[in-house]
């Protein structure tokens, strides 16, 4: 997952090597080669199969990773172990996703509930804007709901030639440094890795070792760090399980209470994205749509910024900043978001980790089609899911993030105009735990330093009205919740 394809746009021939394949025999598999195009892209059955199970390998963490997060929002409000049911609503709202993206887009795109976005709806809204769940869950419903109409009317797919590269580039960075940020945080008496911990006196600092999660999660760094430089593939799945059978046979955590198990429907979750709207009364009506407006900031542009982060390091997105079917691409990655939340989930994305695919040789929509049914199939291995440690967790968090971070190369550092704002924009997204801030912040410093340089003119229009929106948003925000 190091490299990416240096190419200008996934349409173009000579980006496919090979020669055409044969046409399967079977009538059946004909008709689905041809609906894929796989002739066109160079590919067949067994490429694209392999490709499938590499990235579902790659982003199979998320479902672990999203049910703790979201359960340390979810769980305030619910007696028991709302585990199972999440990761069943991570695995359903996943498979939407990326078989929307494969049969509508024809993308080997990944797609699940989001990294960073989940943490924002767990950490920032529930927790710390003390919204009830219930009531973020209808936020995230009713802006798929928006992103829908927003793909209609053709407003995502601009957005994505909006914003300016180097701003695409450190959001993705940005994340990276945010995943990795809570993965390595979290409280070891709770399961969490604690090598990064609150202090009084210098904000944060290093853990203690004498903890035993987090010798664990130091442990399990290193096994997957060595996975993933031999190239092992599924490493980071494979580092997780690693992890945790470490933690189990140590007694550090309790062992699976069984491995296979018909799957637990989130019956306390599914429909409450809906019935939440029936607490909405006169009290809180103000704050709901605050925090709609913010979802909506988070998810328009974390969706495009992620989307377009993939696309340019898989090579599907050139030098004109256009991304090739991203009006069918973004209504996918809408009717996901808008799903997602009816079984009990954030907003769902497209995942960086599809690049493996990739470069495993993965070109059409059918790769995505194997990732869907791949999650359809996890969850009925829900109890092996349940039993892994948060800290176990912590080794993929940080090695996402670091491969995220390698879009950091592709910022003309030389020229201050570009490194300003993008520095501001990846610094900014793990210190205020929010991705939304971070991209607020580079997207008003970005023309405001080109109009210093006296570069105003490279500035779009768009980009400034962009600017202004969010400057209007922080205004917003600052007279409702201060």
């Amino acid at each position: 997952m190091s490299g990416y394809i240096q190419t200008n746009s996934v349409d173009e021939d000579k980006q496919i090597p090979g020669s055409t394949p044969p046409e399967p025999h079977n009538n059946w598999l004909r008709a689905i080669a041809r609906y894929f195009q796989f002739n066109y892209y160079k590919t067949n059955f067994k490429t694209e199969i392999l490709a499938g199970i590499t990235t579902f390998m790659t982003m199979g963490y998320i479902l672990v990773v999203n049910p703790i997060i979201l359960s340390n929002a979810i769980f305030l409000n619910e007696q028991g172990d709302l585990f199972s049911q999440l990761a069943v609503a991570t695995a359903i709202a996943a498979a939407v996703g990326t078989l929307c993206m494969g049969l509508f887009a024809n993308y080997p795109f990944g797609l699940a509930p989001g990294m960073g976005t989940n943490a924002f709806f767990a950490f920032s809204v529930v927790i710390g804007l003390k919204i009830d769940w219930r009531l973020a869950l209808s936020c995230v419903f009713v802006q798929g709901l928006i992103f829908i109409a927003l793909t209609f009317t053709d407003v995502r797919r601009l957005l994505i030639q909006t914003i300016p590269n180097t701003i695409k580039h450190s959001t993705a960075a940005g994340i990276g440094l945010f995943i990795a940020y809570i993965g390595l945080s979290g409280d070891p008496a709770t399961g969490g890795a604690g090598l990064i911990v609150a202090n009084e006196a210098t904000k944060t600092a290093f853990g203690s070792l004498a903890q035993p999660a987090t010798l664990m999660a130091v442990a399990g760094l290193i096994i997957t760090s060595a996975f993933v430089v031999r190239r092992v593939r599924g490493a980071l799945l494979l580092g997780i399980f690693a992890t945790a059978v470490l933690a189990w046979i140590l007694g550090i955590a309790t062992p699976p209470q069984g491995i296979f198990a018909l799957p637990q429907l989130p019956k306390d979750l599914f429909g409450q994205a809906i019935t939440g709207l029936s607490g909405l009364n006169a009290s809180n009506i103000i704050d709901w749509l605050a925090v709609l407006f913010v979802f909506l900031f988070v998810d328009v542009f974390d969706a495009v910024g992620t989307l377009t982060g993939v696309g340019m390091r898989a090579g599907y997105i050139g030098e004109d900043g256009e991304l090739p079917r991203a009006n069918q691409a973004l209504m996918a990655d809408a009717i996901a978001t808008t799903v997602g939340p009816i079984f009990g989930t954030s907003s769902v994305t497209a995942y960086v980790e599809s690049i493996s695919g990739v470069l495993e040789g993965g070109r059409t929509g059918f790769t995505a089609v194997i990732i869907g049914l791949l999650f359809l199939l996890s969850l009925f291995f829900i109890p092996i899911f349940q039993a892994i440690p948060a800290f176990a967790t912590t080794p993929t968090l940080v090695i996402v993030g670091a491969m995220m971070l390698s879009q950091v190369k592709e910022i003309r550092w030389d020229d201050l105009s570009e490194a300003i704002p993008a520095f501001l924009t990846m610094f900014m997204i793990p210190l205020t735990y929010s991705i939304a801030e971070g991209l607020a912040i580079g997207f008003i410093s970005y023309p405001l330093v080109k109009a210093f340089q006296g570069k105003g003119q490279e500035v779009s229009l768009g980009t400034w009205i962009i600017a202004g929106v969010f400057v209007a948003r922080f205004v917003f925000m600052t007279l409702r919740f201060n």
